[in-house]
């Protein structure tokens, strides 16, 4: 019986199959290489291996853009076409709900594979990547726990499984843990760009601005390099310390010649890159025509259909360009879609759709609008998307909209708030300062 590196079986598939799954699943592991031209190969060499087929279908399917989700439909349906054993007719399950939009439902349909297949990594990550993009930070950390005891370090992919562990560590607030456990799968495996980034968002997190420059440059030989899939999220991770301190040419510069050096059109690119632009602007940078290209490099993946986080995030590129029809257009599609009961449809009307108008209230000038709307969805938001790290735009337009609009109450509350979880960052510091001095309170000592 012919098998993956972790013991699974490689339904129909010979030796040199299986080593080029394995290859295929490392650079899926680190986001290094390109994991879909390996597993042409092997299927080139063996149309009925199932197994390169449904990894394939994954990484397409895990894109949250338009045309992959249709390649992963497609090669869905070649997958089920062939003859497959109960785990890999269980990843098919799988897809079939990840390509109809139910994202909870394929989420939990993994859970129960995952315990059935504890050492099956494609269904791991792909599970962790799941609870990622709807923000479920207890099953980013219990997805992994409750199969680590099966891990142990002679077992091959072990520290990435300790990497994925540790984000989800650090998204549940675990932030000791996590960062013990992020340092501890890069010791076993030094090019882990999730485990690096996981302890990159413990310094966030914590207001560890300095601290986080010196980790990022560090390690920086490890987490870059042209075959890197996921180095312009961290070179995004390295601009926010620096934001953090109030170093904006710093800022400029990593947005300039890393987030946006190759003008990169993957979705996941595009949103770091809207969200530096709009923290930059809600700082009050002028960031001149950089919202053109992303906006433009947008228009292939915001259908408003797909994947809601994608389309807000297009959203301030749009008004960052002077193309309010297109946020319109978005909003359109929503409401047409009123009556889908299909889970993204959910998080379009009951999320996505109230951010977007709150962010577009905030460039309108209208704060007072902006800081309501926005208060109102921000206890919601987590329902979708992204990190904590990620959705923290959401409170930085807030802030600065209830300061603009003369809410000083609301203003300092909010800064009370962020300076009670991260007293040690700058910019908190500089929030409360200036509430305080806008509703004319006297300083206190910290």
């Amino acid at each position: 019986m012919v098998t993956d590196k972790q013991g699974n079986r490689l339904s129909a598939a010979s030796t040199a199959d299986a080593a080029l799954f394995d290859q295929a699943l490392e650079a899926f592991n680190t986001y290094r290489g390109d994991p879909v031209a390996v597993l042409d190969t092997a299927i080139a060499a063996r149309p009925d291996f199932a197994m390169g087929h449904i990894l394939k279908a994954y990484l397409f399917a895990l894109a949250t853009e338009p045309d992959a989700t249709q390649e992963a439909r497609a090669i869905v349906e070649v997958a089920r076409s062939l003859e497959l054993d109960d785990r890999e007719a269980s990843h098919i399950a799988v897809l079939d709900l990840l390509n109809a939009g139910e994202w909870t439902a394929a989420a939990v349909a993994l859970d129960h594979h995952n315990l059935a297949y504890p050492r099956d990594l494609v269904a791991l990550q792909s599970g962790h990547l799941m609870d990622f993009y709807r923000a479920d930070a207890r099953n980013l950390r219990d997805r992994i726990a409750r199969v680590l005891p099966m891990w142990s370090a002679d077992v091959p992919g072990y520290p990435i499984v300790l990497g994925m562990y540790a984000f989800g560590l650090e998204e549940a607030g675990d932030y000791g843990r996590a960062e013990e456990a992020g340092r501890q799968a890069l010791d076993l495996q030094p090019l882990d760009c999730w485990a690096h980034h996981a302890v990159a968002h413990v310094m966030e997190m914590q207001g560890r601005a300095q601290d986080g420059i010196g980790w990022m440059s560090a390690r920086e030989p490890h987490w870059t390099g042209d075959d890197n899939f996921f180095k312009v999220h961290n070179w995004w991770h390295k601009a926010l310390f620096h934001l953090d301190l109030g170093q904006t040419d710093e800022v400029f510069a990593l947005y300039d010649n890393r987030v946006r050096g190759d003008d990169s059109e993957v979705a996941l690119d595009l949103v770091d890159a809207s969200a530096l632009l709009w923290r930059l602007h809600v700082s009050g940078q002028d960031v001149g025509d950089r919202w053109n290209k992303v906006a433009t490099a947008w228009e292939q993946h915001a259908d408003g259909k797909l994947y809601p986080f994608n389309d807000w995030h297009a959203a301030m590129a749009y008004l960052g360009a002077g193309r309010e029809s297109d946020v319109e257009r978005i909003l359109a599609t929503y409401r047409d879609a009123a009556n889908d009961d299909i889970e993204t449809s959910r998080w379009a009307r009951q999320v996505a759709e109230p951010l977007i108008a709150g962010f577009a209230a905030f460039w309108r000038g209208d704060y007072e609008t902006a800081a309501m709307t926005l208060h109102a969805v921000r206890h919601i938001a987590n329902r979708f998307g992204g990190s904590h790290a990620q959705r923290d735009v959401i409170d930085w337009t807030l802030i600065e909209a209830s300061m603009r609009g003369n809410l000083h109450g609301l203003a300092e509350g909010l800064a009370n708030e962020r300076v009670a979880l991260k007293p040690h960052s700058p910019v908190n510091r500089r929030y409360l300062d200036r509430s305080r001095r806008a509703g004319k309170r006297p300083q206190l000592a910290a």
